[in-house]
C-alpha cells in the first residue's frame, strides 16, 4: 500500500539550506544586473562615468568570486556513492 505525503506549500528543509547557500551568488547577480541596467541608462546622463564603469567592473568580479564559493560549498563534500 502506497501513502501518499501530505502537500504543503512550504518548502522542505533541504529545499531551504539549497536557498540559503545560493543566496550570495544570487545576491551577486542582482548588483551585476543593477550595474548593467545603470550602463545602459547612462546614455542619458551623456555616457557612463568612471563610477559606472567601476560599479560593472566590482559587479562583474563579485560574480565570479561567489560562483567559484557556490561550486566550491557543493563539490568539497564527497558524494556518498563514491565513498562507498
Amino acid at each position: 500500500m502506497r501513502t501518499e505525503s501530505p502537500h504543503t506549500d512550504e518548502p522542505a528543509a533541504a529545499e531551504l539550506a539549497a536557498i540559503e547557500a545560493e543566496e550570495p551568488l544570487i545576491a551577486a547577480e542582482v548588483a551585476w544586473l543593477a550595474a548593467e541596467i545603470a550602463m545602459l541608462d547612462a546614455d542619458d546622463r551623456g555616457g557612463p562615468t568612471v563610477l559606472d564603469w567601476r560599479r560593472l567592473r566590482r559587479a562583474e568580479a563579485r560574480v565570479i568570486r561567489e560562483t567559484f564559493a557556490y561550486v566550491a560549498g557543493r563539490t568539497r563534500r564527497p558524494s556518498p556513492a563514491l565513498v562507498a
